[in-house]
């Protein structure tokens, strides 16, 4: 019978208890989830746990087992990732360290086994049989059309960066020593089985990875064994170590990963900034100096930190009457660094716009709403030493795959910037399912027609009036940002 792990909340240790048989119908294709929608995703992916109770009960508390006899949902997620592939990945061009960790878990502690440069198969392959090693794979989906699919929509369901790594490991071996991450995982069982341990978290949603030794951690609060088309969810921070039992064949499993970075303590950090520089352009308090020699002290003083905690009071005030709060970097580095729509083909729809422009007359929506993101910020153009305020579009329709995730690639980032003075006009294309051009709130037509043209990869028109005609708006280079 499929069961549900169900962490003890008292400290005392609990075993599985059961739960209702997951059975998931084919969604209009060959694929058992639901990929019509970000959420139509997530509740098939969890399915039969409700979202809500997901939210509730699991996220950020305690793990998750589904285990699942369904031969269609099985077969799927075999389909993801499969051992055979590596041959002909390799064959592409893949480098150790970058895109492949050859390693194993030796007496407690991580053997890292890898070469220098080109990843050769037959070498993995004989590290693989002979040294009986685990062959870790990065970010799977810059090749695999099927997760690409999945993690976009995940990146929209939650409005973070979703990365994944598959993990092959020969029967009888561990690759990893027990450790935690800074990532809520969930853990898709693609072949073959994995024996999982799970311990009580030493730092409950921790904010990095680390090693953990057996001595510490104490008994497994959770022992079990994921088989094709189960599903193992844990928060950041949970202790874990797997192994692939002895006398069977091979485990492949894919960690799909997310909300690295996306605490409340990051946004203010993103967001805190832009408040104290607005603050401070209003009130002359934040721009008196500090105390004579206040750098120089070892200690900070009672009256820096009475001083201090006053700011702090007067930020919290000013916050609760802040409609746009000025993020530094959250909103575009994940704009900049998310997977692009998932597309059959070229992408050519996704950058090269078709037909006419918009005009007056004409009735615009958004298109890959969740693929863009708008924020508030000071001028980022070196040359404008006033620093005022603009509003940016950001999306990630012209966001590269084969970079997703990989850290050291270099990104850039896609959109536009405009006038402060076209937030409310901006906010109603946002917040409409389709609205005429003539109704925003600008103050000319030639603003309106102006803002409507200079996007036309993310803003497309769905009606235009007959005998309608563009006005002569020249088009600039003024309000792009790449």
């Amino acid at each position: 019978m499929p069961k549900k792990v169900k962490p003890a909340g008292d400290g005392k240790e609990e075993g599985p208890v059961p739960c209702k048989q997951v059975k998931l119908e084919a969604a209009g294709g060959p694929s058992p989830l639901n990929l019509d929608s970000p959420s139509g995703l997530f509740e098939s992916l969890i399915s039969p746990v409700k979202t809500e109770t997901f939210f509730k009960e699991f996220w950020e508390q305690k793990p998750l087992l589904i285990q699942r006899d369904d031969p269609v949902l099985a077969t799927y997620y075999r389909s993801l990732f499969r051992l055979s592939d590596l041959k002909s990945l390799c064959s592409r061009g893949m480098y150790y360290g970058r895109d492949v960790n050859v390693c194993r878990c030796v007496n407690g502690k991580k053997k890292v086994l890898n070469k220098d440069g080109k990843v050769h198969f037959l070498q993995l392959r004989k590290d693989f049989d002979q040294k009986r090693a685990t062959i870790q794979f990065h970010q799977p989906q810059r090749f695999k059309d099927e997760l690409w699919r999945i993690q976009e929509k995940l990146e929209c369901y939650f409005g973070s960066l979703v990365g994944s790594n598959v993990y092959i490991t020969p029967a009888g071996s561990q690759g990893l020593p027990p450790h935690y991450d800074d990532v809520e995982v969930f853990i898709l069982q693609l072949e073959g089985e994995k024996h999982w341990r799970l311990y009580h978290p030493t730092v409950p949603l921790a904010r990095e990875y680390s090693l953990e030794a057996e001595d510490r951690i104490g008994r497994p609060a959770h022992e079990f064994t994921l088989k094709p088309g189960d599903l193992l969810y844990f928060p950041r921070g949970t202790v874990h170590q797997a192994d692939t039992p002895s006398g069977l064949a091979h485990s492949t499993h894919v960690t799909i990963s997310t909300y690295q970075s996306s605490s409340w303590g990051d946004f203010l950090l993103d967001t805190i900034p832009g408040l104290v520089f607005d603050t401070a352009k209003a009130d002359v308090e934040l721009r008196a100096g500090i105390p004579r020699q206040l750098l120089l002290q070892v200690e900070t003083t009672a009256v820096a930190t009475r001083k201090l905690s006053g700011f702090l009071r007067m930020l919290a005030d000013r916050l609760e009457g802040t409609r746009e709060l000025l993020s530094a970097d959250m909103k575009k580095d994940f704009a900049m660094n998310r997977l692009p729509p998932y597309y059959v083909g070229d992408g050519a729809e996704l950058s090269t716009p078709g037909g006419q422009l918009p005009g007056l007359d004409s009735t615009v929506r958004l298109q890959f709403r969740d693929h863009v993101v708008l924020t508030v910020g000071p001028d980022q153009d070196p040359s404008d030493e006033t620093r005022e305020k603009m509003v940016y579009i950001y999306h990630s329709l012209k966001n590269r795959r084969d970079t997703h995730m990989m850290g050291n690639e270099e990104t850039e980032s896609h959109g536009l910037r405009f006038p402060l003075s076209h937030i409310d006009a901006l906010k109603q294309i946002w917040n409409s399912s389709a609205i005429s051009v003539k109704d925003l709130k600008l103050t000319t037509d030639e603003e309106k027609q102006s803002l409507v043209t200079s996007w036309p990869c993310v803003l497309t028109e769905v009606h235009r009036r007959k005998n309608s005609k563009l006005l002569n708006v020249p088009e600039g280079d003024k309000n792009r940002t790449s």
